[in-house]
């Protein structure tokens, strides 16, 4: 048993309709693509989009390559680390460990109430002992 769906399928009135409709936005969308274009201004470097390029030769490891900035001599070098050193024994100095706080309990207090007082500035009932701007 064979079921002829081609002569059905390209006679119905509906499938003409979808077919123009498609043959025209064919014809008004491919040619509206070929118009565009960018300009030479926004186009990325050529060294970047071509690639390497095979120049016949192998290059030659002997040369030095340049440098992007000047570097420092040995002297500069000797002077920046004694300078640095010198920062860090000031700092040392100074006290520049990490030390105890003086008053632990009223910052186990502080810590403990500054949750929920926080919170009451932020939902609007304020403290006027702890904001002075509260209404």
């Amino acid at each position: 048993m064979t079921i002829n769906v081609g002569g059905t399928f390209f006679l119905r009135l509906g499938s003409l309709c979808r077919k123009a409709v498609l043959a025209a936005l064919v014809g008004v969308l491919l040619p509206a693509g070929g118009c565009t274009s960018t300009s030479t201004n926004n186009a990325a470097p050529t060294a970047v989009t071509e690639g390497p390029k095979d120049t016949g030769s192998y290059p030659n490891l002997n040369i030095p390559p340049q440098v992007a900035a000047k570097q420092l001599t040995k002297e500069e070098t000797a002077a920046n680390l004694a300078r640095l050193k010198a920062e860090q024994q000031a700092q040392a100095a100074k006290g520049g460990s990490v030390k105890a706080p003086a008053n632990s309990a009223a910052l186990k207090t502080l810590a403990k109430t500054h949750g929920g007082d926080t919170l009451k500035q932020i939902e609007g009932k304020c403290d006027p002992t702890l904001d002075p701007n509260c209404n």
